[in-house]
């Protein structure tokens, strides 16, 4: 059980480098009973995004921008203590921070074209309107004397 569960894929071929992972463990808060005050079952996992060379040039790039206010001195760093074992901990610490990294690599969104709205929807859509009026303009008081 010393080996984690394989490797945690950012996207394609990509994965987080285990040599470049830092795990510290604390005691965790919550429930536990006398277990709780005994084992370090709180994970935080540091990454170093800055120095890495286990991503690519680009997606480095990217994900320095996007994730600047996440990060100190190019560290990216990820809590998990939702678990009362360690373990666990690390395996949710991990994942959390494949996806952070997934999220923050990802190309941008393509840019959105405008597009001009057909002329005979926006007649038909006058005309509904001029109905509706005259529809509603029949149902006032005046003729009801």
């Amino acid at each position: 059980m010393d080996v984690m569960s394989g490797p945690h894929v950012i996207r394609g071929s990509v994965a987080l480098p285990e040599a470049e992972l830092v795990w510290r463990f604390s005691r965790s808060s919550g429930p536990g009973g006398q277990h709780v005050n005994t084992t370090d079952t709180a994970v935080e996992l540091r990454f170093d995004l800055a120095r890495t060379e286990a991503l690519p040039e680009v997606w480095k790039r990217r994900a320095l921008e996007r994730l600047a206010g996440r990060l100190s001195d190019g560290v990216v760093s990820v809590r998990a203590s939702e678990h009362r074992s360690q373990w666990r901990n690390r395996e949710a610490a991990a994942v959390r921070l494949a996806a952070l990294l997934a999220e923050a690599t990802a190309p941008p969104p393509k840019q959105r074209r405008p597009t001009r709205i057909p002329r005979g929807i926006n007649e038909r859509r006058l005309r509904e309107k001029k109905q509706r009026a005259q529809t509603k303009r029949g149902r006032s008081a005046r003729g009801w004397e």
